[in-house]
């Protein structure tokens, strides 16, 4: 499957199947993490793995009581490192976190974006230091669903040529 492919298909999943992930897979979405582009190479980032049922349980507290935070086979939290570089950590973590999404797709698993959590609530049971700000939390796991695809804004609504408001259309043709 194609990387557009793998764009085309992925959903958001809310609904696992009871199961845990292999250290192998673990360890090749970590590498799809460490491997992502960053500002200066700064590589501003730290993923925290948490498949500790207690754990994970905190993390829907966290995830104001979202239940599937704790379902899913892990949840990997997103760390960017504000002093390693303070403007584009925040940035550099979401790329290295998307590019875990895109891999845990190719492999069969599914994810969610979460970006509901309040952050003390994350960080005082993991032991997180306060350099860190916590960008995200993915939930993965074996998807036990299939959502269709969610509506889109269209092309001609989010894209210009060469300027601001020039119409993409003679792209469409």
């Amino acid at each position: 499957m194609s990387v557009y492919e793998i764009i085309m298909k992925r959903r958001s999943i809310r609904r696992y199947k009871r199961g845990s992930l292999t250290k192998e897979q673990i360890v090749k979405l970590l590498e799809a993490a460490r491997w992502a582009p960053s500002a200066a190479n700064r590589q501003p980032w730290h993923f925290i793995v948490v498949v500790d049922d207690e754990l994970k349980e905190k993390l829907v507290h966290a995830c104001r009581g979202q239940r599937f935070v704790g379902e899913a086979a892990c949840v990997i939290v997103g760390l960017a490192d504000m002093e390693r570089s303070p403007k584009w950590a925040i940035v550099d973590t979401t790329i290295a976190l998307e590019h875990i999404v895109l891999v845990a797709e190719e492999m069969g698993l599914g994810t969610c974006w979460i970006g509901a959590f309040e952050e003390d609530k994350v960080k005082n049971p993991l032991g997180i230091p306060d350099r860190f700000k916590v960008v995200a939390l993915l939930t993965v796991g074996f998807p036990d669903e299939s959502p269709p695809p969610r509506p889109r804004r269209d092309l001609t609504d989010i894209a210009s040529l060469n300027t601001f408001g020039s119409s993409v259309a003679e792209l469409l043709t």
